[in-house]
């Protein structure tokens, strides 16, 4: 087979871009947990951006504040117009009692009253006031007299000299940037949809403005309104008067648009801060995903491992270092894999020890079936049978045991554990036990709790009755068959310390040798005292109570009695150490 040309692979990743960057970025990118960690972290984000944009409080505070900048404005310009405006009168009052008082010759000089003059704005003298107070602003103002006809306008206000320019509107209306027209269709949908439509008044008619009217009766007003184009125009009346007589109104208007482009900046600054955010909060929730997602593909890469089956044990990556919820996991699952391929090995010895066990008194069974026809006597043919008998109760014992052996882990881990009151268990057990005489060595047994006077000690712990009873019963009989026939004692002492209850089981038979005080815990392993028939045992008794103990979080083990005066061994102890039910 043909090595694949180097240049062709790279050109094969440059056309497919998809591929070189899942290479690179290998799977923290593409991930459904990555996926899912920056969807909804750029969800909330775009939901917090738009509930800023569209309720924010700054297009708002921008208007009330043009609003107020312009009344102060207007009434600064109104209070130059009323001072500008000329004095007319149109009758002369002469007081008759300054006539009397005449003398011949005499004559008065007529002097009008206040409510006999009138005040008309003459627009040539007030042009230039209002062309010099407008020409620094963008302001619009238009002054219209007390019938609301248009007086001025300052787009049509002029100087002397002055070059006027006007734009000229563009050669196509409908040729608009791309960028225009997003951002007349972002403010059409953020624009208030409650806003009147902005009209020019034709021929000059002020009425069709309400604060206009309004400021004929002397009260100032303010109107927003929206251009055909989406714009905001800002208009405020003030009324012009002098000596409480209103002249005319003046009329300020912001250009459209004006208010619209510092919203606009807000709302691309709002827009930049978004953007920086955006990839400040992929990155965080790549790096968020990284801490997450690779330690459980890791994690479930090396459970699939496990499952598929391996010829070595298959190693859990650590994590424990964490401290979090994927530390606890990386514990839990080390744990459990430890103790599946615990279980795995013990399976896999226990069936070569049945194997093994089982091959002993097959083998003498078939031995004796194959000879019996060849028995030419009837005692020989009584001595076989005498042995295939010996043999199938060996192997009903042997199998016995070893299918109680079996289901004991299974058994424990269905049934519920419950408080198991030791002190009353063991005064049941000993009683059981002393009753026991047919087929059995009629031995004494001592029962002896060791608890301090006055105390109110419990002897409770957490497990299961009939399974602590077996390790008991199992003790008792193996310390009865060491014991003497003649003499023989067995002591069952109950104490108990802080933490723990400890279960004594002690007899006056030969002891254990030394070499032999761990082995007598294996499987299938047996040591009978003299004069007992070969086979009456199947060794798994102490192996079963040990692996009993060891499920309800206790230990057994064994050691000899030694006498302090010679030195000598003159027995053996079994000791049974059980956690104490916490609530006790």
């Amino acid at each position: 087979m043909e090595e694949p040309d180097s240049g062709s692979e790279q050109r094969r990743l440059f056309t497919h871009p998809f591929t070189l960057i899942r290479r690179i970025f290998g799977h923290a990118l593409f991930s459904s947990l990555t996926r899912r960690i920056v969807f909804f972290n750029l969800a909330a984000l775009i939901v917090l951006v738009a509930g800023i944009m569209y309720l924010n409080q700054f297009r708002e505070g921008l208007i009330d504040a043009r609003v107020e900048s312009l009344l102060t404005q207007g009434e600064i310009i109104a209070a130059a117009v009323s001072a500008s405006a000329s004095i007319d009168t149109n009758s002369i009052t002469i007081d008759p009692e300054k006539l009397l008082e005449l003398q011949a010759g005499q004559s008065i000089t007529p002097v009008p009253k206040d409510e006999d003059l009138e005040f008309p704005i003459n627009p040539e003298r007030v042009a230039p006031v209002l062309r010099r107070l407008i020409s620094p602003t963008r302001i619009r103002a238009r002054l219209f007299d007390a019938d609301a006809n248009l007086l001025l306008d300052s787009r049509h206000l002029y100087s002397r000299g002055q070059v006027l320019r006007f734009d000229l509107p563009p050669v196509n209306n409908d040729s608009s940037s791309f960028t225009d027209w997003i951002t007349r269709l972002f403010n059409t949908i953020l624009q208030p949809g409650n806003l009147p439509v902005y009209r020019e008044a034709p021929g000059g008619d002020g009425s069709i403005y309400p604060e206009v009217m309004n400021a004929l009766t002397g009260v100032r007003g303010a109107v927003v309104r929206v251009t055909d184009q989406g714009e905001l125009i800002v208009s405020v009346a003030v009324p012009v008067q002098r000596s409480r007589a209103v002249l005319g109104v003046l009329l300020l208007s912001t250009q459209a648009g004006d208010i619209d482009k510092i919203v606009h900046a807000e709302r691309l600054a709002i827009l930049r801060v978004f953007g920086v955010a955006t990839l400040v909060n992929i990155v965080v929730s790549l790096l968020l995903s990284s801490t997450i997602a690779n330690p459980l593909r890791r994690l479930s890469a090396a459970a699939i491992r496990v499952r598929r089956g391996a010829r070595e044990r298959e190693e859990i990556p650590d994590f424990s270092i964490r401290q979090d919820e994927i530390g606890n996991l990386s514990i839990a699952l080390r744990e459990m894999t430890t103790a599946l391929y615990d279980r795995i090995d013990a399976i896999e010895s226990f069936a070569a020890d049945v194997s093994h066990e089982l091959k002993n008194p097959l083998t003498s069974l078939r031995s004796a079936v194959e000879t019996l026809p060849l028995a030419k006597t009837d005692q020989s043919r009584q001595r076989l049978m005498d042995i295939i008998q010996h043999d199938v109760r060996r192997l009903d014992r042997l199998i016995s045991d070893i299918s109680d052996a079996s289901r004991l882990d299974a058994e424990l881990a269905r049934s519920d554990a419950k408080p198991v009151d030791l002190e009353v268990l063991l005064s049941s057990l000993v009683d059981i036990s002393r009753e026991i005489r047919s087929g059995k060595k009629a031995v004494k047994i001592d029962y002896v709790i060791d608890q301090k006077p006055g105390s109110n000690q419990h002897f409770v712990v957490n497990g299961h009755d009939l399974r602590l009873g077996q390790i008991v019963t199992n003790l008792i009989e193996n310390a009865r068959s060491f014991a003497p026939a003649d003499s023989g004692r067995i002591l069952v002492r109950l104490s108990r310390n802080r933490s723990r209850c400890l279960i004594q089981i002690e007899d006056n038979g030969p002891g254990i040798q030394a070499e032999d005080i761990d082995r007598i815990f294996e499987r299938f392993y047996t040591d009978r005292p003299e004069g007992e028939s070969f086979g009456q045992n199947s060794g798994l008794g102490l192996s079963i109570s040990r692996q009993i103990a060891e499920a309800h979080g206790g230990t057994l083990r064994a050691e000899n009695v030694m006498d302090p005066a010679t030195g000598r061994i003159t027995g053996a102890r079994f000791m049974l150490s059980l956690p104490v039910e916490t609530s006790t």
